[in-house]
């Protein structure tokens, strides 16, 4: 609990000073000279002059470099003149950079940090409270659709509107099954699972990977035939950052029918939300698994009073007419009118869904748009329900964050598909629950004090739902990162500390992940605050 509490100490303080190279050591090397050895190194490994080099290997003397550190910095949290900077950031423009960094990192001894969109929600991809580098992958971005084999090899710095454009271009009756924010990196949401909102037709991103390539701790470009099926399927759910660096993913497309159906319904608490939302956990997760039906949960004020709106946001792969007469019989209390639905295209879906209301209007080539250096603070976390909640549950749920005031909720159904693949067949162990539910908090004010109210309203909430969720472990999902949950040091207690927060994540599944983690990176190079540990050393 001590190390959980230090490093979210740091998150929230964040006193490390500006790019310290060794800290704590009476004769540590200047940052300029731990530069300078890098720079040689790589030279040496890439056969490339200096001069090349500094134009992918940054450090903070460079004009570059505070644009290049915050292009993908995706929380405002972390993105203040305090937050801990790295010494060197590494900009990759091929695979052979790739093993150059890894290969001149290790003799140094820094943390290496590796970030594709930058989305992880507490920053363990950029930041950290011990000197570091950090490894940019967003210059290795190829999308190569080959509709012929219905495959796509996808680099891990390409985001998800790429893939989907990459796709569109193609053909408009294939997608993918990924996440609805298109500046998501391939590269952290594939590593951990991936969802988006045709997982209950289709599963999980990973489980339409079919191949990988990944540059090992000896700096090894290795793809699944060579890295062999155990590092694979650690790559396939367990996050990529603990076992190598991910290149790319070869992925399988899925089918998407010519139109689908997007709508919303919204309702409020004085106004049938509590029935909707109780009624909606024995029909999200059970029913159809063409429909996909995301329940938003939000304090809000209206007619200046303190009140809850409940949301149905949802993607039907077909017809209007067909999930109105489907949710009329199973949903009444939703109330679904045909005049609600949209019909569209798969890819204006995944445009509605990231919230464009005309959709049917815009060039889907603005998924090509990657949003750089453009972020709110937040807070996210998350629990899994394998029981429906009681009504009365529901109805002191409202209150509850009406009395908080701002932190919202979102729920995710799963059931179809994911139900019917095994627990162990990707690191990703949560395919039986009814729904995740995700914690949410925004906010625009650049302020410790309100950032600390909002940090407690999540930690609030999160406790009030003990009694809801899943128990022993407390499941929890890796790519709605949460420090809260534990940390580790990887100290002597490395194996422990990755105990706690590794079952929550991953399950029985964890077990598997250390011991692979052992056999590939036996040194722990690749590690961050919630990495996978290796197995304990024997005396």
């Amino acid at each position: 609990m001590i190390k959980t509490q230090t490093f979210v100490s740091v998150l929230l303080s964040l006193f490390f000073f500006y790019s310290l190279p060794f800290s704590s050591l009476a004769a540590a090397p200047s940052s300029a000279s731990v530069y300078e050895s890098f720079v040689q190194c790589f030279s040496d490994k890439t056969k490339s002059p200096q001069a090349q080099v500094a134009k992918n290997v940054f450090s903070p003397t460079n004009p570059s470099y505070s644009s290049v550190l915050r292009a993908y910095i995706r929380n405002a949290r972390f993105n203040t003149s305090s937050t801990p900077k790295p010494t060197i950031i590494v900009t990759p423009r091929s695979y052979s950079h790739v093993s150059a960094a890894v290969l001149c990192s290790k003799p140094l001894n820094f943390v290496f940090k590796i970030r594709s969109g930058g989305h992880d929600y507490d920053g363990l991809s950029y930041i950290s409270d011990k000197p570091f580098f950090i490894l940019d992958m967003s210059n290795l971005r190829d999308v190569t659709v080959n509709i012929t084999d219905q495959t796509a090899w996808i680099s891990a710095g390409a985001t998800l509107g790429e893939v989907y454009y990459g796709i569109w271009r193609e053909s408009k009756v294939h997608g993918f099954p990924a996440g609805v924010c298109p500046t998501v990196g391939v590269g952290g949401h594939l590593s951990g699972g991936g969802y988006g909102n045709m997982v209950r037709k289709y599963g999980l991103s990973v489980d339409y990977v079919e191949d990988a390539k990944i540059v090992d701790v000896k700096g090894r470009v290795l793809d699944r035939k060579a890295m062999g099926e155990d590092l694979f399927w650690a790559i396939s759910g367990g996050g990529g950052g603990s076992f190598g660096v991910v290149l790319g993913y070869k992925i399988r497309l899925v089918l998407v029918p010519p139109v689908v159906t997007v709508f919303r319904v919204e309702q409020y608490m004085d106004s049938g939300a509590v029935d909707m939302v109780h009624k909606w956990q024995f029909v999200g997760p059970k029913t159809d698994r063409n429909l996909f039906m995301r329940m938003l949960i939000q304090p809000t004020t209206k007619n200046k009073v303190k009140t809850v709106r409940a949301s149905v946001v949802a993607l039907f792969l077909g017809g209007a007419d067909d999930v109105v007469s489907l949710l009329a019989k199973e949903f009444a209390e939703l109330g679904l009118k045909k005049e609600a639905c949209k019909e569209m295209t798969w890819i204006q879906s995944a445009l509605w869904w990231d919230n464009d209301e005309n959709a049917t209007q815009t060039d889907p080539k603005v998924f090509l748009d990657r949003n750089l250096d453009s972020a709110s603070f937040g807070k996210r976390k998350s629990d899994y329900v394998a029981t429906e909640i009681p009504r009365d549950g529901i109805e002191s749920l409202f209150k509850k964050m009406i009395e908080l005031g701002k932190i919202g909720l979102v729920f995710n159904p799963y059931g179809g598909r994911m139900a019917e693949v095994a627990e162990d067949a990707t690191p990703f162990p949560h395919r039986k629950k009814l729904f995740k539910i995700q914690y949410s908090v925004n906010w625009k004010e650049s302020s410790a004090e309100i950032e600390k109210g909002y940090l407690n309203q999540a930690k609030v909430l999160y406790s009030f739902m003990t009694g809801f969720v899943s128990k022993n472990p407390r499941n929890a999902y890796l790519n709605y990162r949460d420090v809260d949950i534990g940390v580790n040091d990887h100290g002597v207690n490395s194996y422990k500390e990755g105990k706690v927060y590794g079952r929550k994540y991953f399950g029985k599944n964890f077990d598997r992940l250390v011991k692979i983690k052992t056999a590939v990176d036996p040194d722990n190079f690749f590690r961050n605050e919630q990495s996978i540990p290796t197995l304990p050393r024997k005396a």
